[in-house]
């Protein structure tokens, strides 16, 4: 069945661009017709049972809860983890900031770790020297639907007794050896934001196949209490609106049809960018035999100072060219303060040199093409090599 995309309203091409059809609206007033907007028991609402539920047959895990955004994912994952004041949380800094401030919201210290320049993703060389005894979690990030090495990572957190959380806020529909992001950690966090591959706007979900931890889950999301006013752990509002699940529910439903898309969009701007990237020295992105992306965000690496021109040039092109992550982590002003002295090379190399392309499925081959024609036009003006 040949795929189908929508026109693009403005001439801009946005990095990325929610999919929301009628399907959405409709669910969405059926919600509004109820007046059942949100509920505070225990399993949530209907259409959050409902999203929940598909959201776990489509991973393959036991539990799925649902949060109100990614960075709640990540919080409340960490609380019912157990961190506490002191315990070191080792993270990623090329990343956004929400994986860093979960783990201060939860009392943790987070230890910033290097990436590998081929894939963005954790450095488990690099990771390895930064465990002490104070350490209890790792959180891998999928940066750009990118999944880490899970396997590498799986086995250093067995020698070390930490757990392993998993930042695949990027990464629903990615695949480590055909496994789902999320899905090898104690616990998966899933971000449900506009920009992402299923949005409900805003919203979060956290699977797991740990009972324990799913009931702890579901306490956390609501004040810790279980029955009543009957508060038993450290809990806050984290809770999905039935309004957001309603989004997301309908979006599940379209989940492969949208990865479908991203995947062709990416497959075209790799062929068609491939003979620049060759000439001018371009690192593009590649899968490997373990690997699968989700193609959230058509990531390269230019590997000179160049990146900042040629960003400016495709959006003067119309084309939503965007920087993810500069600053990193580390250098914003508040994790200088937080944690002085991280010095992580690759790191800073990658926040200097990466520009994402959009290839979300609002894009259109015609789109692809005019992308890629626009940055081999600007790379041959500027005799970039």
């Amino acid at each position: 069945m040949a795929l189908t995309t929508h026109t693009v309203s403005s001439n801009m091409i946005p990095i990325n661009k929610p999919w929301i059809g009628e399907e959405e609206k409709r669910e969405v007033a059926s919600v509004l017709e109820e007046n059942a907007l949100t509920t505070a028991a225990r399993d949530g609402g209907r259409r959050v049972r409902d999203f929940e539920s598909q959201m776990k047959s489509y991973l393959k895990a036991k539990h799925v809860v649902s949060v109100n955004s990614g960075t709640a994912a990540l919080h409340a994952a960490l609380m019912a983890a157990g961190i506490k004041q002191g315990d070191e949380v080792l993270i990623p800094s090329f990343t956004f900031v929400a994986t860093a401030n979960a783990v201060v919201a939860a009392g943790g210290r987070p230890v910033f770790v290097d990436v590998k320049k081929d894939d963005y993703t954790i450095d488990v060389s690099d990771l390895k020297k930064k465990i002490t005894k104070r350490a209890k979690v790792v959180i891998p990030v999928h940066l750009y639907g990118h999944p880490s090495d899970m396997d590498e990572i799986g086995e250093l957190a067995d020698k070390h007794a930490l757990d392993v959380v998993e930042d695949a806020c990027q990464s629903l529909g990615s695949t480590y050896k055909k496994k789902q992001t999320g899905t090898f950690g104690v616990m998966g966090c899933f971000s449900m934001y506009a920009s992402k591959v299923l949005t409900a706007g805003e919203g979060g979900a956290v699977a797991t196949d740990s009972d324990e931890l799913a009931d702890r889950l579901k306490m956390i999301r609501n004040h810790g209490m279980v029955e009543g006013y009957d508060t038993r752990v450290l809990g806050l509002n984290l809770r999905l609106p039935e309004l957001s699940a309603a989004v997301a529910k309908v979006q599940m439903q379209k989940l492969d049809k949208m990865l479908q898309i991203r995947r062709r969009n990416a497959e075209l701007m790799s062929k068609l960018l491939f003979p620049s990237a060759k000439k001018h020295g371009i690192k593009i992105p590649e899968e490997t035999a373990d690997k699968k992306f989700n193609w959230y965000l058509y990531t390269v690496a230019f590997q000179n100072g160049s990146r900042d021109r040629i960003k400016n040039a495709l959006v003067k092109d119309n084309i939503g060219a965007t920087i993810y992550y500069n600053p990193p982590a580390h250098k914003t002003p508040y994790y200088m303060q937080v944690a002085p002295k991280t010095s992580l090379r690759a790191t800073d190399w990658c926040a200097d040199h990466v520009l994402s392309l959009p290839v979300h499925p609002y894009v259109s081959e015609a789109d692809i093409d005019h992308i890629a024609s626009s940055l081999k036009a600007v790379l041959e003006k500027s005799n970039i090599s």
